[in-house]
């Protein structure tokens, strides 16, 4: 995953330049998310990884699926083409959103729960945690039974854990010591 992450950010910080230029921030971002689904089925995942098809073919390909005759689209996904990084469209795509963001002065927040949560949960959620971390934020849920119980919640580098694992853990912390 970090090495996908560290080989795909170059192409995106290049794809969000090229929006910023022309002003089409949400165009790309629809773009991006477009060609990020083209990659990821497993139909096209075949054709990717298929010798017999030259990278041009391929690229081809993806620029008719996404239904964009944009020629600065075309020529990025060329690029990606010949590089061999169309599958890293999806990743791309979220490092684009994760720029986007930053730059309209929204953050991630990756909400860890023990169990599903409802959007109506997880908005109250961000109407609390906004004041505490000092900006607007958007939530991706990701549920982890080992927490057993609550949430942990990290945004950029800060995290505040207030699950019950977090809890156990620092009952057992202050218990050794």
């Amino acid at each position: 995953m970090a090495e996908s992450v560290t080989i795909a950010r170059p192409y995106a910080e290049a794809a969000y330049r090229l929006a910023k230029e022309s002003g089409a921030q949400g165009l790309w971002s629809q773009r991006l998310q477009r060609l990020a689904l083209i990659a990821q089925d497993k139909e096209m995942t075949e054709v990717m990884t298929n010798p017999r098809l030259s990278t041009e073919q391929v690229a081809e390909l993806f620029i008719s699926l996404s239904a964009d005759s944009d020629a600065i689209l075309a020529n990025f996904v060329r690029t990606l083409a010949e590089n061999r990084r169309l599958a890293l469209l999806p990743e791309i795509s979220r490092l684009f959103e994760l720029a986007k963001s930053q730059e309209e002065g929204v953050q991630e927040a990756v909400v860890y729960s023990a169990f599903p949560i409802d959007d109506a949960q997880v908005a109250a959620l961000m109407q609390q945690l906004e004041p505490r971390f000092g900006t607007r934020l958007t939530a991706r849920v990701e549920v982890d039974p080992s927490l057993i119980g609550g949430v942990r919640v990290t945004v950029g580098d800060q995290m505040l854990d207030a699950s019950v694992r977090g809890k156990l853990d620092a009952m057992a912390v202050a218990l050794n010591n």
